[in-house]
């Protein structure tokens, strides 16, 4: 008996060379591609207490550039000129702005990429644990350099008469200050947004009124399975993913998905992304 071999024709080989392709494809899709693919995603948010002078104020939200390896200077550079072009009312960053441990040499080259942010309004920054791990000092000294300092600060901007206020937590896991110390000049009445990285920040202790946070850290989980959901989440509270959500007190929490990536370099149906929030009043 005759043994029988099949040759590859060219057309056979070129479907298998097209399918071998394709799966490299589908394989590196999260590694090499998504988490380039940094979106610019608009959301409104209907915030207890914003005066009607305050409809329609606009915050475009930086967190977790997490600049470093795979994530160089050339992205940081992009950021910067796509939130400046939005012309948002205020610029806020919450954190983990550098990736390595134990380096002020990230810290160094980023900031001055950061320092060329702009609004309306200002720019109002705090850290992240990562900016700890990195160098607190030297995140402490840009971050006051730059004057988006607003690490355990309360500022108001004033609008017709009318005031809304920013507020800046330290970060829960490395500088967590008690939030009613923080919160507690802010008149009752008025309009009080909290700035946190980590969004567990407003399930800690305290009795203060807290209208609105913005925060990060989780990276929306950077992998986000149909039907599944997003495997790992950094926080306690597993709520905490991203978008808006609402806090067991009962305020509400904006999480973004950030820009890079922390545990591993992957980004799965959770693309990066520069929040535009568009405030207006509770009941519009």
């Amino acid at each position: 008996m005759k043994n029988k071999t099949k040759k590859l024709t060219r057309r056979g080989f070129l479907k298998l060379a097209g399918a071998a392709g394709a799966l490299g494809l589908v394989a590196s899709y999260p590694f090499f591609i998504e988490r380039y693919i940094i979106l610019v995603n608009r959301y409104r948010i209907r915030v207890r207490n914003l005066p009607q002078s305050f409809s329609g104020f606009r915050i475009a939200h930086l967190t977790d550039l997490h600049h470093g390896f795979l994530v160089p200077l050339a992205v940081s550079r992009w950021v910067v000129r796509k939130i400046n072009a939005l012309e948002a009312d205020l610029v806020v960053g919450t954190g983990d702005f550098v990736h390595e441990a134990n380096t002020k040499c990230e810290i160094d080259e980023v900031w001055p990429v950061l320092e060329g942010l702009k609004a309306k309004e200002g720019v109002f920054s705090v850290l992240g644990n990562h900016d700890h791990w990195a160098d607190t000092d030297r995140s402490l000294y840009w971050l006051e350099r730059t004057g988006q300092d607003l690490r355990r600060k309360t500022v108001s901007i004033a609008r017709d008469g009318e005031r809304i206020w920013f507020s800046g937590a330290g970060d829960l896991w490395e500088d967590h200050m008690p939030l009613d110390s923080l919160l507690g000049d802010i008149p009752q009445n008025e309009c009080r947004i909290l700035l946190a990285h980590n969004p567990d920040t407003v399930d800690t202790e305290y009795s203060e009124r807290v209208d609105l946070t913005i925060s990060g850290h989780t990276h929306g989980g950077q992998v986000n399975i149909p039907f599944v959901g997003t495997p790992v989440l950094p926080v306690k509270n597993k709520n905490y993913s991203s978008g808006l959500k609402t806090s067991p007190k009962g305020s509400k929490v904006f999480i973004s998905r950030g820009i890079g990536w922390a545990i591993c370099p992957v980004r799965f149906n959770c693309y990066p992304e520069i929040a535009v929030l568009e405030l207006v009043p509770d009941g519009l």
